[in-house]
Order: structure tokens, then C-alpha cells, then sequence
């Protein structure tokens, strides 16, 4: 795909001005729950789980567009997870993606009723899927992004986080942990795309694969990025891993053996799409572009 950067850069907008008209609505007495949603669910990012979303639920038959809501449910949740990790009783940022935290802004309380309110908004919208999806498929949805979100998911892996904080943590550790922290939602992502677009077995698992291997390569690469990352391009802090004494993939292998580790994900992520069936264009632009990403 020749204009991937084009085409990625068109869903990217899609996606955004989706999000933008569903958090459009004015309220009397608490429109600041709503306009602290909005400013972290709009604050940038790759929208890497959203564009998983309608990649595989594309490489199942169907047209993108179909699966907005459901990829802006995921985005919901993302949002969420990441105001509650920027609070001070988690890691304690003042930025993210170049901009004040949601609690710098509107305060502790408010900030974790954000995060609330993203979280049960991303079930709601799920759920208003029933016209256009039948009600296996969304029971089936809904139960895959419950539990990839939930305490045996990405909030299994934060508890693991918030318990080994200071502390060196095994190998095998540090894969649990980041293989539930950042890659449960990205799993859940290419998952949700062939539930919702009603893809077979085989699908499922080469789509299962591929967001485990891409997930943990997400992961290394962003150890990498704090090791020789910008401020300006990451638009966070970079060094806080080695300030704070966390344990990441850098600390226990090393700079270049991580590097080779990225390398293998991506060999293993390539493999998975070969065995899928389908239009996997798209997917395979964004596997390229991940793989060279620098933020």
C-alpha cells in the first residue's frame, strides 16, 4: 500500500471526528465531567487499537466504517486507562502526548470521574451496536472487551505494576505484566475486529497471535524509546524508567538485544498475516509503520 500514510491519516480523522460528535453533548449542572472526557479521549495519540479494530474487521469482508463504534469504544477505554496511570497514586505525570494530565487540569476528583465515565460510555456505545450487529456477535464483543479490560487484562497487568514499583522483577514477570498492561488492549483489539466482522477460528487465532506479538513489541519499543526517545517527539519525559529503578525489557537484556527482540515480534506478526485470509492491505501498512515507529 503505496499512500498508507494517507489512508491511515484519513481513518485517523474519521475516527477523531466520530469521537468529537459523541462527546458533543451539553449538559446544565456537570458539563465539566464531560468536557474532562473529551479533553483526554482528543489528546492525539497513533490510534493504534482503533486502527487494529477495522483492519481485521476489513480483512473479514467488510467495510471499515462499520466498525466506528466499536473502535471508538475501544478508544474509550484506552482513554480512561491512561488518565487513571497518570494520577498521582499511579506514576505521577504532568504530561501526556505534550499536554497537561487530566488531573493537572481538572483536578484529582475529576480526573478519576473521567476515567469512570470513559470506561462505562465505551459499554454504552457497544451496546447501541444491536441495529447493525446481531446479538451473539455483540454478547461475544462485549465479553471479549470486559475481559481483556478487566482484572485477569490491563488491570491485572497495572496491579503488577503498582506492586513491584522500586522492586526488580523476573523475566517472566515483566512479560506477564507487560503482556496485560499494554497488550491485552491491543490483543482485544484484533479480536473484537474478526468478532464483530463474524470471522472463523483461523482468524481468530492468527489475529490473536498477531496482537500478542505486536503488543509485546509495542512494549520493547517504547522501553527503547526511553532509552534514546525525545521529549519532543514522545511528548512525555523520557529516562524515567531508570530514574524510577523499574525493571524493563532494556534493564534485563540490554539495548540491542531488545532491538533483536522487536525484530522477532515483527517477523512473527508478518508470519500471522500470511495465514490470514482476506483484504490484509491495510494491516499490512500498519505493521510496517509500527514496526518504524519513533513515538
Amino acid at each position: 500500500m503505496s499512500n498508507f500514510k494517507e489512508i491511515y491519516a484519513e481513518r485517523v480523522k474519521e475516527l477523531e471526528n466520530h469521537l468529537d460528535n459523541l462527546m458533543n453533548e451539553k449538559v446544565k449542572y456537570h458539563q465539566t465531567i464531560i468536557d474532562a472526557m473529551k479533553y483526554s479521549l482528543l489528546n492525539g495519540g497513533k490510534r493504534i487499537r482503533a486502527m487494529l479494530v477495522m483492519g481485521f474487521f476489513e480483512c473479514g469482508g467488510k467495510d471499515y466504517k462499520d466498525a466506528l463504534n466499536t473502535a471508538c469504544a475501544l478508544e474509550m477505554i484506552h482513554a480512561y486507562s491512561l488518565i487513571h496511570d497518570d494520577l498521582p497514586c499511579m506514576d505521577n505525570d504532568d504530561y501526556r502526548r505534550g499536554k497537561l494530565t487530566s488531573h493537572k487540569v481538572f483536578g484529582e476528583g475529576m480526573a478519576v470521574l473521567a476515567g469512570d465515565g470513559l470506561l462505562t460510555a465505551a459499554f454504552q456505545l457497544f451496546s447501541e451496536n444491536r441495529d447493525n450487529f446481531p446479538a451473539e456477535t455483540l454478547v461475544k464483543g462485549l465479553n471479549c472487551l470486559a475481559k481483556e479490560a478487566g482484572y485477569n487484562g490491563m488491570i491485572g497487568g497495572q496491579v503488577i505494576d503498582i506492586e513491584n514499583e522500586n522492586k526488580q522483577i523476573s523475566k517472566d514477570m515483566l512479560y506477564t505484566l507487560h503482556s496485560l498492561k499494554t497488550g491485552a488492549l491491543i490483543k482485544c483489539a484484533c479480536k473484537l475486529g474478526v468478532i464483530m466482522a463474524g470471522g472463523d477460528e483461523k482468524m481468530m487465532k492468527s489475529a490473536e497471535e498477531y496482537g500478542e506479538n505486536i503488543g509485546l513489541a509495542f512494549q520493547i519499543q517504547d522501553d527503547i524509546l526511553d532509552v534514546e526517545g525525545d521529549v519532543e517527539s514522545l511528548g512525555k519525559s523520557v529516562g524515567s524508567d531508570a530514574e524510577n529503578g523499574k525493571t524493563t525489557f532494556v534493564t534485563l537484556f540490554g539495548l540491542e538485544k531488545s532491538k533483536e527482540m522487536v525484530d522477532e515480534c515483527f517477523k512473527k506478526a508478518y508470519k500471522n498475516l500470511e495465514e490470514t485470509d482476506g483484504n490484509k492491505e491495510f494491516l499490512i501498512g500498519l505493521t510496517e509503520f509500527l514496526k518504524n515507529r519513533t513515538y
